[in-house]
């Protein structure tokens, strides 16, 4: 991880991670008068699963877990439960029935798990982010946290770079900068000085911000606003190449495999509105699809129990919000706006072809002829829009449209 800026400095609480986590846990126990906790790792993970352990084990020697620490009659001790990889299992319940063994799926709330959580005890559950805070604020005191971030957003925010940006990563930032400071700033821009276009905010079941919106504070309430969430804190950049209703449907296509199943509306209306943008970006959308995943969108985020659900339909219904231009074109004009839709792709050879015979001889199903130093054709019925040709070709004559 790196800290933000060298204008402006932040705890560096990742320096001593998981060492912070495995102190706040403690400390947390010890408040609440706990005296068994539990770390959920993915299995997927085994570096963290590694350093983890080691972490434990060297806190044990030294008498920070176990038995009595520090004499004061306090028993803690921390544990590593390995998770199977389920996205729903970051929801809070979901991820108890999967620590006692059971199926991750969400329960009815209440009871919280604050008053029945661990085999049905008093249960206290947070992201090892926040606890990694505990013990930076109670060394430096809850004022000296306060001057990093915002009134509301207090504090700092790890957040994960990635897509088309120049320099992708982990990176800490005090809340409160704006996305053009953390993309720009930080990230060093787009890669190979394309236009942006979006950043996807908050993970899978995040939303989408367009390009006018990028001077927007990274703050939970101004994020929340635009209709993305902070959430897990990823942000995955989109330049203009990339076609929002198929990232609309990409991200859809994960929470929809990632449902438990528990929910009909979850279950089954995520799968309905797959089909519907997978129609859209085939060339076969209609019509009223644009009200229909509307419309099941809000039916899905009021049926559904949990998190998942409830988020699931948030980058559909940003990508209308702020680029319904483009699912029209793909319904109505079956064209695809940022041409990378491959059924909605045609590739057409110009008059500026040199007749080099060059991306005839690199299309892998013959569908390019033509005489040596004449205009050469694409057969529109053999090719596959594979785009050999568009990289084969040195004098700009194949259009992409």
């Amino acid at each position: 991880m790196y800290a933000a800026t060298p204008t402006r400095a932040t705890p560096a609480r990742s320096w001593t991670a998981p060492h912070s986590v495995i102190e706040a846990m403690a400390i947390a126990a010890y408040a609440i008068g706990a005296n068994q906790g539990y770390v959920y790792v993915r299995a997927e993970y085994p570096i963290a699963v590694e350093r983890l352990t080691i972490a434990i084990n060297q806190a044990r020697e030294y008498g920070l877990l176990g038995k009595d620490i520090f004499g004061t009659g306090f028993d803690f001790n921390l544990d590593i439960r390995l998770g199977a990889g389920a996205f729903v299992c970051g929801e809070e319940t979901a991820l108890i029935a999967s620590l006692e063994g059971e199926r991750g799926m969400p329960r009815l709330k209440p009871p919280f798990p604050a008053a029945k959580g661990f085999w049905q005890k008093p249960t206290d559950i947070n992201n090892v982010e926040t606890l990694a805070n505990v013990p930076w604020i109670i060394f430096n005191g809850g004022a000296a946290f306060g001057k990093f971030g915002t009134e509301a957003s207090k504090g700092t925010k790890v957040f994960a770079l990635a897509g088309k940006i120049k320099k992708g990563g982990l990176v800490e930032v005090p809340m409160g900068m704006t996305l053009r400071e953390v993309l720009f700033g930080i990230g060093g821009g787009i890669k190979n000085d394309r236009q942006f276009k979006a950043v996807q905010m908050g993970g899978p079941s995040g939303g989408c911000i367009p390009a006018h919106l990028i001077d927007t504070p990274v703050t939970y309430e101004d994020i929340n606003k635009t209709g993305a969430i902070v959430g897990s804190g990823g942000m995955i950049v989109m330049d203009e190449d990339t076609c929002m209703v198929d990232m609309a449907r990409y991200f859809l296509n994960f929470t929809r495999d990632e449902s438990c199943g528990k929910c009909n509306y979850c279950r089954i209306g995520t799968k309905r509105m797959l089909e519907i943008l997978e129609r859209i970006t085939n060339g076969e959308g209609k019509d009223g699809d644009i009200e229909l995943l509307e419309e099941l969108a809000g039916k899905i985020k009021d049926g559904s129990l949990c998190g998942l659900g409830q988020t699931a339909p948030n980058p559909v219904l940003t990508t209308i919000k702020y680029f319904r231009n483009e699912y029209e074109d793909h319904i109505y004009n079956h064209k695809c706006t940022a041409k990378s839709c491959k059924a909605l792709v045609t590739y057409t050879i110009t008059d500026a072809c040199k007749g080099c015979t060059a991306c005839a001889r690199k299309c892998p199903v013959g569908a390019i002829s033509g005489e040596v130093k004449g205009q050469h054709v694409i057969d529109k019925e053999k090719c596959i829009k594979c785009g050999k040709c568009l990289e084969t070709c040195k004098f700009g004559a194949i259009e992409k449209n």
